[in-house]
């Protein structure tokens, strides 16, 4: 798809953006003419908190951030990429010639999904100029945002636009599996690829199911702010991937890989003995999905009734399971530092029982949702950043535009 930058920002900074990376590939030698742009949009978590990994079912939504790229052909049998904020890196169109890329990289996503578009298409060297409002580790997903953006510049010059909003997704969900070295599920891709408000059913992973929502949280008397705790989730790998590999190690005892393949019943009649085999955590992890899959069901259902109160209710339990069951508020032994918790604690003071708040998407660190009735958005927004940092509370839009293609 291709969108006028006018259907997609609403600010006159976002188009100055594109306008410095086309600079950045003029001073390169190329022509304006040959340049072409590209953007895909950072997410948030609606619902369905470490439920897509499990092949659940998960409620999200583009937002108002996201990645851009210029991008213009070169003949050298390169890709060549220069992203705002590191190293500039190169890769052979030939994966022969590529040792491999460091785990947590640009240069591994690069590589990553070159490898997986080559295949795909008629490929050719090209100049990659990009920068990012999807702050790392921000929880608003920047390694997805620009996964989904290499596809989408792939998908495009390569494939004659050939690959859909899903089948990005899913070579970004690989890319970040294989190549970059998280085992996340593809709830972040597939909010950035199809923008909007998605909900999700990945119980087929080969054929997810996709319906758009209608959500403007303004139009029902909310902000929806995204509030950075101060502390990255960066370097928090290990906690994330403990999580589906303990949900792993207890579907073994049913012969299964995720939890949509184990029936509740059949779990909880096996209550005793998978404590013993798996401990209590694992446990309490099951039955945070279980449970978060039937909330995800029943916040569609709200919305799609016009029940926002409701909707708060159930993301208000969300945020309390995560805590309790899921356990992805604190890391593990962690007593001095718990950012996030204190977070949460201090949107519940200043929402003093109204609106709803939440640990947002991989958790332990990053970020937590918060809606917040319009009368009180400046001061709260006031309060948190006199708390935790100056511009640690943003308030963020449903973006309606996925992955796409710009013109100026």
């Amino acid at each position: 798809m291709k969108y006028s930058y006018q259907e997609v920002y609403k600010r006159p900074e976002d188009r100055a953006r594109l306008l410095a990376l086309r600079d950045a590939l003029t001073e390169l030698g190329h022509s304006p003419e040959e340049i072409r742009y590209f953007t895909a949009p950072g997410r948030t978590e609606l619902g369905g908190n470490h439920t897509d990994h499990q092949h659940g079912l998960v409620l999200a939504a583009a937002v108002d951030v996201d990645t851009v790229a210029a991008v213009a052909p070169n003949d050298l049998g390169l890709i060549r990429l220069w992203s705002q904020g590191f190293p500039p890196c190169q890769i052979f169109l030939d994966p022969a010639k590529n040792p491999p890329a460091p785990k947590e990289s640009a240069l591994s996503l690069l590589q990553g999904m070159a490898e997986c578009c080559l295949p795909l298409g008629s490929p050719r060297g090209l100049d990659i100029m990009a920068s990012s409002t999807v702050l790392p580790g921000g929880g608003l997903s920047s390694s997805a945002s620009f996964e989904v953006l290499l596809a989408e510049i792939f998908s495009q010059l390569w494939c004659q636009d050939r690959l859909s909003p899903m089948k990005l997704a899913e070579l970004g969900q690989r890319v970040e599996n294989q190549y970059f070295g998280k085992p996340s599920g593809r709830l972040d891709q597939s909010a950035s690829a199809v923008g909007g408000v998605t909900y999700m059913s990945f119980r087929d992973p080969e054929a997810p199911v996709v319906e758009k929502l209608e959500l403007d949280p303004e139009a029902r008397g909310y902000a929806l702010y995204i509030i950075n705790c101060g502390a990255s989730h960066a370097d928090l790998t290990g906690e994330y991937a403990a999580i589906p590999g303990e949900l792993r190690q207890l579907c073994g005892c049913f012969g299964q890989q995720v939890l949509s393949q184990v029936p509740e019943e059949a779990f909880f009649s096996r209550l005793p003995e998978l404590r013993q085999r798996c401990g209590d955590r694992a446990v309490l992890r099951a039955m945070h999905v279980y449970d978060e899959n039937r909330r995800v069901t029943a916040q569609r259902d709200a919305l799609v009734a016009g029940d926002f109160d409701r909707y708060l209710t159930l993301v208000r339990e969300s945020g309390l399971s995560s805590w309790r069951l899921l356990q992805n508020v604190t890391p593990a032994g962690a007593a001095a530092e718990q950012p996030m918790a204190l977070t949460l604690a201090l949107c519940e003071r200043l929402l003093a029982g109204k609106g709803a708040c939440r640990v947002h998407g991989g958790g332990f660190a990053g970020t937590a949702q918060a809606y917040v009735p319009l009368e009180q958005a400046e001061s709260f927004r006031a309060s948190m950043d006199a708390l935790l940092g100056q511009g640690a509370c943003q308030r963020r839009q449903v973006r309606a535009v996925g992955a796409a293609e710009l013109t100026l």
